[in-house]
This record gives C-alpha cells, sequence and structure tokens, in this order.
C-alpha cells in the first residue's frame, strides 16, 4: 500500500503545500493520486457545509476525483488545535474512530499514491490522552516531514524526526518550505542549513521549495521528487 503520513515541524511549515505538490506530481507521472486530512480546524462555513482550505488543496489534486466528505471527515469552524475545537463543538476525537475510518477509505479507494496530512505538527493533540502520532503510529504508516524553513527549523527538525523514530515509525523523507525569505538571504548560510538537515535527518530530502509568488500545487511541484520514496 503506498501511503505515507504527512507532518510538520510546527503550525504553517508549509505541509498542505508539499502534500499537494507531491499529490501534483504523482499525477503527472500518471499516478493515481488521493490526499486525505481527517481532521481539520479553521473552516469556513458554506451552503454544503464545513469546508477546510487545506482539504481542498488536497481534494483538487486527488485524482480520479473524490468528493469532499472522503477528503476531509472532520472539520472545525475555529482555527485552534482540534482537541479544544472538538470539546467546544462536542464531537470528541478519538484515534480509534478516526483510523477506523481511513481504513475504510483506504480500502474502498486504493490509490498509486496517497498521503494523509495531519495538523500541526508531530504532537498536536486530538484529545487528552492522544495526539497526531497516535495516529500515523496506529495506521503504522512511513512519514514525510515538512520542514518549515526559518530560523529555529534545525532543532525542530531534529527533534520532530527524533520522536518520530523513537515511536518506531519510518522517517521516509523530508521536504523543505521555505517560510521566512529571509532565511535564504544568505545563500552560504543557507546551503550550510539544508546540508545539517541532510545529514542529521537520516533520510532522504524530496525537495525544497523557495518562496513562491503564487503558491500552489502546480508550483510547488517542479520542486519535489517522489523518486526517493
Amino acid at each position: 500500500m503506498n501511503v505515507w503520513f504527512v507532518t510538520g515541524t510546527d503550525t504553517d511549515a508549509g505541509k498542505t503545500l508539499v502534500t499537494s505538490g507531491l499529490l501534483h506530481a504523482a499525477h503527472q507521472q500518471q499516478l493515481s493520486s488521493l490526499g486525505l486530512k481527517p481532521v481539520a480546524s479553521g473552516s469556513e462555513p458554506t451552503s454544503e457545509g464545513l469546508r477546510n482550505g487545506d482539504a481542498l488543496a488536497l481534494q483538487q489534486q486527488s485524482v480520479p476525483p473524490v468528493d469532499y466528505a472522503t477528503v476531509n471527515p472532520i472539520a472545525f469552524a475555529p482555527a485552534i488545535a482540534p482537541h479544544l475545537a472538538a470539546k467546544e463543538s462536542g464531537q470528541p476525537l478519538e484515534v480509534s474512530a478516526i483510523v477506523s475510518s481511513l481504513r475504510e477509505t483506504l480500502s474502498q479507494t486504493p490509490r498509486d499514491f496517497t498521503l494523509i496530512e495531519g495538523a500541526g505538527g508531530w504532537r498536536v493533540p486530538l484529545n487528552d490522552q492522544e495526539d497526531f502520532a497516535d495516529l500515523a503510529m496506529a495506521l503504522e504508516l512511513p512519514v514525510i516531514l515538512v520542514v518549515g524553513l526559518k530560523l529555529g527549523c534545525l532543532n525542530h527538525a531534529r527533534l520532530t524526526a527524533e520522536a518520530i523514530h523513537a515511536d518506531g515509525l519510518v522517517l521516509a523523507g523530508w521536504a523543505g518550505s521555505v517560510v521566512d525569505p529571509t532565511f535564504t538571504a544568505d545563500s552560504d548560510r543557507f546551503e550550510a542549513n539544508i546540508a545539517h538537515l541532510n545529514a542529521k535527518l537520516a533520510a532522504p530530502c524530496l525537495g525544497i521549495i523557495p518562496p513562491l509568488d503564487a503558491p500552489s500545487a502546480a508550483a510547488a511541484a517542479p520542486y519535489l521528487s517522489l523518486e526517493p520514496l
């Protein structure tokens, strides 16, 4: 089963840009693709129900097309941590229920290339006892780490990679997304930081996305590669 779990070093690290870019690259290679965002906060009310921008981006890159509920079965309006949004809405989140739903989706919608995107970072809570790491562990999925390239990212990336390994999962690859353009101002220092990440993360780099004037899956895809996976 060609399924990976995508996590990030932090909120706004570029997970969705990398995830949608990889999905776009997959269907450019004539692969069927599926992007899933099982839990999403920060959703907007529409005539069809709550819709999350990140989930919509993944739905757009899922080929053949799927309905929104397949991509994002659990959506919350407040742009807050999912466990708090769940408490406020009276809709508790449990890893077992989410895993059961995902397994059904994966069995009914098999694709050549499937990415399941978490929310925020590796330890973002789903409830008082469980977090997104437990979700990835229950599914026993290899992990793709998205590093938001900015000051402090070396520490965040290494700690996240260590946590993934400590939880018994494989770090299948990492991708960088420049979230602070000043981080690239000195090219020599920027390259030194990338070299450090390559040396310490012990996983192949899937690509580095520079600052984009108009971020999109199509714009990000040329900077990413599926080959290391």
